[in-house]
């Protein structure tokens, strides 16, 4: 069990059934009252942020969280299918859950899910992860003393803005959290 003490900034509790992270504390003793604890509270199933205040002499339960290695397989409808590579277990992930990172799974990739009551909550790419271009708008002769950029669509199908001389058939690196060009590949 944790104590108030022990509420810090990313510590995940269970609260009335659900995972939290603490995202922001403040710790205040009231003369003679107990101390006090204001907290704002990330629900890692919704992403709900919640403001709650709570005693000294209250405690809590860990969540019981699970991290574990997968492999994309497919998508169905909305929804991505992937397999524990432990279990070979299937478990379908609603697409609200994937996020962001639905624009750079390609088949086949190996991705991290945190899990809670063996439901995934959350699923993880690398943050640098190489892909081809598959489509890019010509460089255009003499615009180059301001850094320009243009679109290029990679196999995933998003686009991303690039540098000039990367061209169709480039492996370029994209930082998978914004989605934005790093560097070419090597």
């Amino acid at each position: 069990m944790l104590t108030i003490t022990d509420l810090k900034t990313g510590v995940v509790i269970n609260l009335e059934g659900a995972p939290y992270e603490v995202v922001r504390y403040q710790h205040s003793k009231m003369g003679r009252g107990g101390a006090v604890l204001r907290t704002t509270l990330k629900n890692l199933i919704t992403g709900n942020n919640i403001e709650r205040t709570f005693h000294g002499d209250e405690k809590f339960a860990p969540a019981e969280l699970e991290r574990k290695k997968a492999q994309f397989l497919y998508r169905q409808g909305g929804d991505f299918v992937v397999m524990d590579t432990a279990s070979f277990d299937q478990l379908v992930i609603p697409a609200t859950t994937v996020g962001f990172a639905a624009n750079f799974i390609k088949d086949g990739q190996e991705v991290d899910l945190l899990t809670f009551d063996s439901n995934p909550i959350s699923l993880s790419l690398p943050f640098k992860m190489p892909f081809k271009v598959t489509e890019s708008e010509p460089a255009v002769k003499g615009d180059s003393a301001t850094n320009p950029m243009k679109n290029a669509r990679l196999e995933t199908g998003f686009t991303v803005r690039v540098p000039m001389f990367v061209s169709t058939g480039d492996t370029i690196i994209v930082d998978t959290r914004d989605g934005s060009y790093i560097e070419r590949a090597k």
